[in-house]
């Protein structure tokens, strides 16, 4: 989970408790999908929804886990695995690996925010 400073170009996403734990939800600004995990210890992560394999918007129905330490999703078509804190590609299936865009949020008083100026 990432904070971001600036909350004059803040956008509100959803409340918290509009999650389900360990469950993606997927999210559309403009043309922009990200997607939104709570995981069990109550951190919230967001990364593209765009699959960089598949190329599909799918990363919301991804498969929420662990490496150690390392929360991760795995793609729902292909299985690479990537970071949820760092959109780092940990198991590329064969592939070259591809990192999946983290965006930076806010969570103000229950509710993810993101930062209008990451959209662009």
């Amino acid at each position: 989970m990432t904070i971001a400073a600036d909350q004059q170009t803040l956008i509100r996403v959803c409340d918290i408790s509009d999650l389900e734990v360990e469950r993606g939800r997927a999210a559309l600004f403009g043309t922009t999908q990200v997607a939104l995990f709570l995981l069990a210890d109550g951190t919230v992560h967001a990364v593209d929804n765009l699959d960089p394999f598949s190329g599909a918007n799918v990363m919301s129905r991804g498969i929420v886990g662990s490496k150690g330490e390392t929360p991760t999703i795995a793609s729902p078509m292909h299985k690479q695995i990537f970071d949820l804190r760092t959109g780092e590609c940990l198991e590329a299936q064969g592939k070259d690996p591809v990192a999946l865009r983290v965006w930076p949020i806010t969570l103000i008083d229950g509710a993810i925010h993101l930062d209008s100026e990451d959209l662009r």
